[in-house]
């Protein structure tokens, strides 16, 4: 009896399981519609708080599954190599960051598809009074180091890349899922303020930080520090006129 007990996980595990593709999809369409409702009240900071009420009801959806955020990339940094390894990965995963914006920027100029002149109607109305303003730059770089950073990356890279790869299983081409549909999600969470260049730039960039996060054995504290690290570098220039 134990020794079945003990293989069932992986029997699990192995199996493909599209409903968890679904859930996925559910978790999206909870942040997407709650950030509407949040929006009659607040526009400008409807997607952090919509993403905050989403994880917690995430949180309590997965500890009814014997889950918790452990399990979903916050791995425990037992000892200080591994805590300094979290700086050199995230090294690597800047260079895919770089990269994937590369990409857009040098195949969208092939193609005739370039980056708007000045900022997108909704980046004006959403961050338009930081520059100048050091009150509102701090506001917003302490939403960049919970909601964006930490949120974001919870949300998009360590729930829904690791329940979509679990959940299909042995599928082939289980992890190109895994990061494809939840870099999509991501791409259409920036749309509706950043405009069809916004959702193409942040689609590429969730692809790469989710190659990232499978690559490093979904570790994601070297994608918090980069998100976060990039988000404070454009806020800055914001605060300073400079973009």
């Amino acid at each position: 009896m134990q020794a079945k007990a003990a293989i069932q996980p992986l029997e699990e595990q192995s199996s493909t399981n599209w409903w968890v593709v679904l859930e996925v999809l559910a978790f999206a369409a909870l942040a997407f519609g709650s950030r509407l409702v949040f929006a009659e009240i607040t526009w400008k900071f409807s997607g952090p708080i919509s993403l905050l009420f989403t994880l917690i009801v995430l949180t309590l959806y997965l500890r009814t599954k014997g889950m918790g955020w452990r399990d979903m990339g916050f791995v425990r940094l037992s000892d200080w190599k591994s805590r300094l390894l979290v700086l050199p990965k995230a090294g690597f995963v800047f260079l895919l960051f770089i990269g994937g914006a590369a990409l857009v920027i040098l195949g969208g100029e092939q193609i005739g598809f370039v980056k708007p002149e000045g900022l997108p109607d909704g980046v004006q109305a959403r961050w338009g009074d930081v520059e100048g303003n050091l009150p509102m730059l701090l506001v917003w770089l302490a939403i960049v180091w919970t909601s964006a950073a930490f949120g974001e990356e919870m949300f998009f890279r360590g729930y829904m890349v690791t329940r979509i790869e679990d959940g299909l299983g042995r599928l082939r081409g289980a992890s190109v899922l895994a990061v494809v549909i939840p870099a999509l999600i991501f791409g259409f969470a920036h749309f509706y303020y950043q405009g069809l260049f916004g959702f193409v730039m942040t689609g590429m960039i969730g692809l790469m930080l989710g190659i990232g996060f499978l690559i490093l054995r979904r570790n994601i504290y070297p994608l918090v520090l980069v998100h976060g690290a990039v988000d404070t570098i454009n806020f800055v220039a914001l605060y300073l006129g400079e973009t």
